[in-house]
């Protein structure tokens, strides 16, 4: 068979041994892990409505109950990762992979740790699935960005492939079936960028239904279902379909080598990626000088081309939309002097004194910062008092970024905070020890941990 760019990975897919990753990919696999599951347990929280209907939603359908739905009981695989990921991504605080712009953990914790369970795997085994979804969705995402993002929303639609992976890697697929579901990944992706001015529950659906279809691809390749044998090369596959600038060097690029997983950056802020250099360098001005937004003139937000064409919104109605909208995120942390999950609640975002400050925000491209994106992420905030006093801050790397990382401590804080008043303390200490010594436990081990 032809030795294609699609066949390639899902070799590499395939062959993911534990014994052979390097410390810190296992290590970093574990971390995923971690904030993907405290994103979720939040979620009950932060967003009760969706919670509500991600777990009725998984329950609908009557089938055999395999996997848990973390807050909830047990659905099958396929459709405990659909609600787990809406789960994962419900306050927009999941992780995040720069190159390809994709929130990973919600698409390929799900359908690892789904498959995972209900094939009674241990923890090794379940770090290889989270592994390989990592590294295939990352590199699928790369290869199509930044023309992709026009219209299609990368997590949704790349992130359907390294769920297939991460469900064919945990379900003992060979290559050759691997290869399979790759196929039927790729003719399954979907998702439109259309929720980012209306903020609505198509963003959360989407990483949900990726991993739902990634474990459906890995169940057809296992039950004899043919695809597609180069879905990503093919004239009509995905790589023409979905981008106008393809990169497919980008599939294979140091593959087994340079590991993708470790490319991954956490959030500190339950906001769009986007908002994050902004807020930090609001904040580094808030930390100098003392400021009455009420002597506010201007604030002028000078950074790369896609937050002015995705993120600029301020037409903030919703929560979703509060967390997607750049110039609300700085207007909030300056009348706020910080950023959590309280300034995205509707008393907040409603509140006439943040509401005054966001009408005097604008959103700018800067010529010499555009091209920095995405290997940095970078903003300018410029604030501008009545009296003609100016302020401003330049942020490159935002904190979470590979290049200005949340540290292990830092990450076990977030999830802290994420779970506190969900659940009992010692379970959310026992969820900690378990992901963190994963390889010596198995899958059930810590999924009795996350349900009902």
């Amino acid at each position: 068979m032809t030795d294609t760019l699609t066949r390639q990975l899902a070799d590499f897919a395939a062959h993911i041994a534990y014994q052979q990753l390097p410390p810190e990919v296992i290590e970093q696999a574990k971390y995923v892990l971690l904030d993907a599951l405290g994103c979720a347990i939040g979620a009950h929280k932060e967003d009760p409505r969706k919670a509500r209907i991600a777990l009725d939603l998984a329950t609908q359908f009557g089938s055999t109950e395999l996997s848990t739905l973390i807050g909830g009981r047990k659905a099958h695989p396929a459709l405990a990762a659909l609600a787990n990921g809406m789960l994962i991504n419900a306050a927009d605080n999941d992780d995040t992979h720069k190159r390809a712009l994709i929130h990973v953990g919600s698409v390929i914790v799900p359908a690892a740790l789904a498959v995972s369970e209900a094939e009674q795997l241990d923890g090794k085994r379940l770090i290889e699935a989270l592994v390989a979804g990592y590294e295939i969705t990352s590199r699928i995402g790369m290869a199509v960005m930044p023309t992709h993002y026009r219209f299609w929303h990368s997590t949704a639609t790349n992130g359907t492939f390294g769920a297939a992976a991460a469900a064919a890697k945990a379900y003992s697929l060979d290559a050759d079936l691997t290869l399979t579901a790759l196929g039927h990944a790729g003719t399954q992706a979907a998702g439109l960028n259309t929720f980012f001015e209306s903020g609505d529950d198509t963003k959360s659906l989407h990483p949900g239904k990726s991993g739902m279809n990634g474990v459906l691809s890995a169940l057809l390749a296992r039950l004899g279902a043919s695809s597609p044998p180069d879905i990503l090369g093919h004239p009509k596959g995905y790589l023409a379909a979905f981008s106008t600038d393809p990169k497919p060097e980008a599939l294979t690029a140091g593959l087994g080598v340079h590991w993708e997983i470790l490319n991954n950056g956490f959030k500190p802020y339950p906001s769009i990626l986007a908002s994050h250099s902004p807020i930090g360098a609001t904040l580094s001005i808030l930390a100098g000088h003392t400021i009455d937004p009420d002597t506010i003139a201007s604030v002028a937000i000078e950074t790369y081309a896609t937050v002015k064409s995705h993120f600029s919104s301020k037409d903030v109605t919703t929560t979703m939309a509060a967390r997607l909208s750049v110039p609300y995120c700085v207007a909030a942390a300056l009348v706020d002097g910080t950023i959590g999950q309280d300034q995205f609640r509707p008393e907040r975002f409603n509140a006439p004194e943040i509401r005054r400050v966001l009408d005097k925000t604008e959103v700018s491209v800067d010529p010499e910062l555009s091209p920095l994106y995405p290997e940095k992420f970078p903003a300018r905030v410029v604030v501008t008092l009545n009296d003609g006093t100016r302020h401003e801050a330049l942020f490159l790397y935002p904190k979470g970024d590979p290049n200005n990382p949340l540290s292990r401590d830092e990450l076990i804080q977030k999830f802290r905070a994420n779970v506190q008043g969900v659940m009992p303390g010692q379970r959310s200490e026992q969820i900690i020890a378990t992901v963190l010594s994963l390889e010596n436990h198995t899958t059930n081990d810590l999924t009795r941990l996350l349900g009902h």
